[in-house]
């Protein structure tokens, strides 16, 4: 197997909005979907660890995924930095400027859902009444009294580590197209591993972790929007 030079498969200066506008309105339903679901499921896992969040200080969801996966994501996102930084003058290295949108794509989304979390205000599963806490549930939309203090658990910041890699698929789709739905496939693994540790734990909601994709898809999609120029996407050929 072997990647040609040749660029004959051009990427159509609107596939990328087309993209985001036929995605993005699925993914909102599937977050409307998952808010009925929250309550419901939440209490399930409650009941199902014994009435408390058992599994809150698991050395696995605790130790290995949520300390250890978002050092995982850091590590990876600062060795990419580093590679991109070392070749991005070298003239055969033409992933550079992909893994640079790369890296936009993959920090703005985490900036996104941190900016988000501190806007909403709503709390964690763990902090509200009939699930180990005294707090009332308050909807997203609904005005939260001053009395309960501040809360910033919505969208899932954890979840977000794995889900802003979604934003390989544009990395691969410039690079080695062949391999750009392993790409997403990743994002999207890491994502939902992540978010189910959390789940698990008390820490967020289902819908949290569906909006926290959302956010991180969408941000991939305008990041290649506005900076990947239409031009060439290598074709790959078997020797």
């Amino acid at each position: 197997m072997s990647i040609s030079p040749s660029y004959a498969l051009l990427l159509p200066r609107r596939a990328t909005p087309r993209l985001l506008l036929a995605s993005l309105p699925l993914l909102l339903l599937a977050w409307a979907a998952a808010r009925q679901l929250d309550l419901h499921w939440a209490r399930w896992l409650f009941q199902w660890e014994g009435g408390t969040w058992a599994l809150k200080r698991s050395v696995l969801l605790e130790g290995v995924l949520h300390r250890g996966g978002r050092l995982l994501s850091q590590v990876a996102w600062a060795g990419l930095l580093v590679a991109t930084l070392w070749r991005w003058r070298s003239p055969t290295a033409a992933w550079t400027r992909p893994a640079a949108r790369l890296l936009l794509a993959v920090f703005a989304s985490v900036a996104c859902v941190a900016a988000l979390k501190a806007l909403t205000h709503m709390d964690c599963p763990w902090d509200l009444a009939g699930l180990g806490g005294q707090r009332p549930f308050i909807d997203l939309f609904e005005t939260r009294p001053a009395t309960l203090g501040p809360a910033a658990c919505f969208p899932a910041a954890h979840a977000a580590g794995g889900f802003a890699w979604v934003a390989l698929y544009f990395f691969f789709l410039r690079v080695a197209p062949r391999w750009r739905y392993a790409g997403l496939g990743i994002g999207l693994l890491a994502g939902m591993v992540f978010g189910l540790a959390q789940q698990l734990r008390g820490a967020h909601f289902l819908s949290h972790d569906v909006a926290s994709l959302a956010v991180c898809w969408g941000v991939a999609c305008a990041v290649e929007a506005c900076l990947g120029r239409s031009g060439s996407v290598p074709t790959e050929s078997r020797a």
